[in-house]
């Protein structure tokens, strides 16, 4: 069996696939400060709640954007699997043909999501990505990574709207269910969200102008991909773990 790490800013997640089939998958926090072996014991506790034989696990993949992380994630795979992880960064083989001004740049979840979402639903398309940050990359008809938009995740402006506030609280990301809020929260709750869902739909609206095609598909993924999508008709689909898919292509892309 494969296992995958998806690590990103605020959350990694990880799966194990065998064959095509995602069998487990758990979503942890990422922690800059935990040793390899503080990540043994974390992940060993996950694969014994769910059965899993650590002793199954062939191979190991892992996109991070985070640097600071790798040195305890990548002892961590020796020690406790005995295996060197493939890590996706520049020198790997992924087939996308990226079109940015320096194409090392681009983050390796957004590459692992176009190469996912290219095999899965076929160019041209939009994929958005709601994680500690929300990018929005397009690809062409030829299956070309052209670039994107990144902007502050919704987390990320919640909080920063309580730190820089005085007066106003930590809220829950939930749905109000109105604009003509009559209480602090709901008001908060209610910017936070709809004026997401605002610059979500502008920027898709932009994007589809440039690329000259209002019918191009946009595909979503990301923690709190559904909370959006729920309220905007610009998203065609949710895909949870379009991530983790894209790191099991490349796999096999590197050991065929």
């Amino acid at each position: 069996m494969l296992l995958v790490f998806d690590v990103g800013n605020t959350n990694m997640v990880l799966g194990i696939y065998e064959g095509k089939e995602l069998k487990n998958y758990w979503r942890i926090s990422t922690d800059k400060a935990k040793t390899s072996d503080e990540y043994g014991m974390l992940i060993n506790n996950l694969f014994q709640y769910d059965n899993v034989d650590k002793n199954s696990i062939k191979d190991i993949i892992i996109s991070s954007v985070v640097p600071n992380v790798m040195h305890s994630l990548e002892n961590f795979c020796v020690k406790y699997f005995n295996k060197q992880p493939l890590i996706v960064g520049p020198g790997i083989k992924t087939g996308l043909n990226i079109k940015y001004d320096n194409p090392k740049q681009v983050g390796a979840d957004r590459i692992v999501n176009a190469v996912a979402a290219i095999e899965k639903y076929k160019s041209p398309m939009i994929i958005i990505d709601f994680g500690t940050a929300t990018t929005f990359c397009a690809i062409s008809e030829k299956g070309e990574y052209l670039g994107g938009t990144i902007a502050p995740g919704i987390k990320i402006s919640s909080e920063a709207l309580f730190q820089r506030a005085s007066k106003l609280p930590r809220v829950e990301l939930l749905k109000p269910g109105m604009t003509i809020c009559k209480n602090t929260v709901s008001a908060m709750q209610s910017g936070i969200i709809y004026g997401y869902v605002g610059l979500v739909d502008k920027i898709i609206a932009m994007m589809k102008k440039e690329l000259g095609n209002e019918d191009i598909k946009v595909i979503a993924t990301g923690g709190l991909s559904s909370l959006i999508a729920s309220e905007t008709d610009s998203i065609d689909c949710v895909d949870k773990n379009l991530t983790l898919e894209g790191l099991k292509i490349i796999y096999n892309k590197n050991k065929e």
